[in-house]
């Protein structure tokens, strides 16, 4: 290779570079910047705040007004509908899956599976799983055991949610006893 090649690519690549910087120094002064006076949409700050701030939960409806009118075969549908036994078995005996065996869950602990690793959200919970307990988990299990690796929504409508727990009461040698239908002094 000659130097006269050499002197055409360097030559090259300095045209090059200066042809980028004045496009760039040209764009720039030709195009300017106009801030708007006022926003072309007006946003109330306050009012937004106050629209996404948090609100207390509605209190659950009592368990045992819900279970007094609970029906077990609509409990034990809405586990295959809800996809339930994706994860759970439900039989006495019955192995662990992604999720423990359900079957005596209702008055058991919480960890009552021994053949279950639980969630440290899960281990912390202390008390045997009661209706007011289920009631709160089925209806949102990250609210109620924050941190749980449970990956289900919850179940939002009451009844739905009574007829799963009166099955999951089903599932049992000795089913525990059902809560009053009124709720205490009320």
């Amino acid at each position: 290779m000659d130097s006269m090649e050499v002197n055409k690519g360097v030559a090259a690549f300095l045209v090059a570079g200066i042809a980028f910087f004045v496009a760039g120094t040209v764009g720039v002064n030709l195009v300017t910047e106009n801030k708007p006076e006022k926003p072309a949409i007006a946003i109330k700050v306050e009012e937004a705040a106050a629209a996404t701030a948090p609100q207390a939960p509605a209190p659950l409806p009592y368990v045992g007004a819900l279970l007094a009118k609970a029906d077990v075969a609509a409990g034990e549908a809405a586990t295959k509908k809800l996809g339930c036994v994706a994860c759970h078995t439900f039989t006495d005996g019955g192995r662990a899956g992604v999720g423990p065996n359900l079957y005596g869950v209702v008055g058991a602990p919480h960890g009552h599976s021994p053949d279950f690793n639980y969630s440290n959200a899960l281990k912390a919970k202390s008390g045997p799983w009661t209706y007011d307990a289920l009631n709160e988990w089925l209806f949102k299990p990250a609210v109620y055991a924050p941190g749980t690796r449970m990956a289900f929504a919850g179940i939002k409508d009451d009844q739905e949610r009574a007829n799963v727990i009166a099955y999951l009461r089903s599932l049992s040698k000795s089913p525990e006893p059902l809560p009053p239908a009124t709720a205490p002094g009320g």
